[in-house]
């Protein structure tokens, strides 16, 4: 696994503090079961209250109901997760517990709008498999934006703390082949 810095570009402003970033995560091999076993998920349209999105997904741990507004128990997490869900909170350090899993199908031409996952959630990593995509941030810079691109390869993982989590938001443009994303999910202290 290679960590590498997330560089300064004369078009954009630098990465945002807290998001981490490192490419072969996981091996081609790994990728291709991981493909497999989503794609044979009871994945279900997105949805976002009345609305259908194109994207197909599966939450396990807890979903959020945007119709109801919080969180919901969802399936329990698969076991076959169990060993990767290991490497990814070793990834983000000590104390990282994964309580929540959003596995994710982009088919080609499909992306997601800008947005903040829900303040129920703590520290969040993402394992992109299959096609690369572009995994965009921005925030508000008084009448402008800043914002920075991360082109996200096959098999790399990030991850978002501090202001990368809180401040910034996040999208990805319509994917030009099929990727798949698994989203890895600690949760927040409640109060």
């Amino acid at each position: 696994m290679a960590e590498q810095q997330l560089s300064l570009f004369a078009d954009q402003s630098p990465a945002p503090e807290g998001l981490r970033y490192a490419t072969d995560f996981v091996s081609p091999a790994i990728e291709r079961n991981l493909m497999t076993r989503i794609a044979q998920l009871p994945l279900q349209p997105f949805q976002f209250g009345q609305y259908e999105g194109k994207r197909r997904v599966a939450s396990f741990g807890f979903r959020y109901d945007y119709t109801l507004r919080r969180l919901q128990d969802a399936d329990p997490i698969p076991e076959w997760l169990a060993p990767l869900i290991e490497r990814v909170a070793a990834f983000g350090g000590a104390g990282v517990r994964i309580g929540q899993i959003l596995c994710t199908e982009y088919d080609s031409g499909v992306g997601i709008g800008w947005h903040r996952d829900k303040p129920h959630f703590d520290q969040i990593f993402g394992l992109s498999l299959g096609s690369p995509c572009k995994f965009r941030f921005r925030r508000p810079a008084g009448a402008k934006w800043s914002r920075f691109t991360l082109e996200a390869a096959p098999r790399s993982i990030y991850q978002m703390t501090g202001a990368a989590r809180s401040v910034w938001e996040h999208s990805i443009p319509p994917v030009e082949a099929l990727r798949y994303s698994i989203t890895f999910r600690s949760m927040a202290e409640r109060a």
